[in-house]
């Protein structure tokens, strides 16, 4: 396909995408094999990284929390015949929101992607943790039958946030897909795929609070899930999750004995004291979120201030909703992307009676 082919193809897609944006409507999508699922956000209450390990990961100690901030997904699943997925995959050559895969090229996958935090998200659909769930779980349980998979993601939680976004709606897909398959929740299967795509995915199986180690993936015990006030705040810019890792690597910043020992013995999530030592790393690598630290710390006290994961969201514990949507507000003022909500028991799970 030419330079020029390649542009008004893409052209045509986006048309096409947003025709099908502004006549989506969830009545007209639900029916036969159709879910609606949730995807839940997730704050580190506590993340305290350790040494470098030889396969290149590095020992974690975390405590993830999940928010009720969340995305609504849609999956449609379709046995369809070989005949019919080859024109079908003829047909979407070229396509961005779509993509093949399964153990036999098998799966056809279109995902339908509704950005609703302002970023104007762009994924392909190939590049897509979503996609990539449904491959390796059809891929580890052996489903080698023609089947278009259709997924539309409404995202309310931003990229390059530390929130999870694209880890929990990897996690809902497996779950959706488990459902849709036959496959029992509890199937060791999809626990492993879902350790295979990030230790994030892992937890939103689970969701609610819990403590994990290993890389951040195994799960040791869940705490009492808290129900506090947060506000999110955003930079515009985000961090690479590896270059916040190559700095820590350069210049280590131990986490506090005092304050594991503290968090590993929590019950509750209320009881966890928060803490990042991932987070002087991010801070030089984008010294804005210094700027978002002090400023939220100047709102709701320092030690109820603490960036997410490698960033670059930072979120603040309050004791009401109206005052975590006041600092929101307030934050917005000064440019950035804020969003009221709270702690939730939430987990990647479909929404019963859909």
């Amino acid at each position: 396909m030419t330079e020029n082919a390649q542009r008004n193809r893409e052209a045509e897609v986006n048309l096409l995408a947003a025709a099908r944006e502004a006549q989506w409507s969830a009545a007209t999508f639900m029916g036969p094999n159709t879910m609606k699922l949730v995807s839940p956000a997730k704050v580190n209450l506590l993340l305290a990284i350790g040494a470098r390990r030889e396969d290149g990961y590095h020992d974690a100690d975390t405590v993830m929390h999940a928010l009720a901030l969340h995305d609504t997904l849609y999956l449609r699943t379709e046995d369809i015949s070989a005949d019919e997925l080859a024109k079908r995959v003829a047909d979407s050559e070229g396509r961005v929101d779509t993509a093949v895969g399964g153990p036999a090229e098998n799966l056809l996958v279109t995902i339908d992607l509704s950005d609703r935090t302002g970023q104007d998200l762009e994924i392909a659909a190939a590049d897509n943790l979503a996609f990539k769930a449904a491959d390796r779980l059809a891929r580890a349980v052996g489903r080698d039958l023609p089947e278009a998979i259709q997924l539309r993601i409404e995202k309310h939680i931003p990229a390059q946030g530390g929130l999870g976004g694209g880890s929990s709606n990897a996690a809902a897909v497996l779950v959706g897909l488990a459902k849709a398959w036959d496959i029992p929740a509890d199937d060791d299967r999809v626990a492993e795929v879902a350790r295979s795509l990030g230790a994030d995915v892992a937890f939103f199986l689970h969701g609610g609070c819990a403590l994990l180690d290993g890389v951040g993936e195994v799960l040791q015990r869940t705490l009492e899930p808290s129900r506090r006030a947060v506000v999110l705040v955003k930079t515009e810019g985000g961090v690479s999750t590896a270059a916040a890792y190559e700095r820590f690597d350069a210049v280590p910043c131990p986490a506090s004995e005092e304050v594991l020992a503290c968090d590993r013995s929590a019950t509750k999530a209320d009881e966890v004291l928060l803490a990042n030592n991932l987070a002087p790393a991010a801070e030089a690598l984008l010294p804005e979120l210094s700027d978002v630290r002090v400023w939220l710390a100047e709102q709701a006290g320092e030690g109820n201030v603490l960036l997410s994961g490698s960033g670059s969201a930072t979120f603040a514990l309050v004791d009401t909703f109206a005052e975590a949507s006041r600092i929101a507000t307030a934050a917005t003022a000064r440019g950035w992307w804020a969003r009221p909500t709270s702690l939730s028991g939430l987990r990647a799970a479909i929404v019963p009676g859909r």
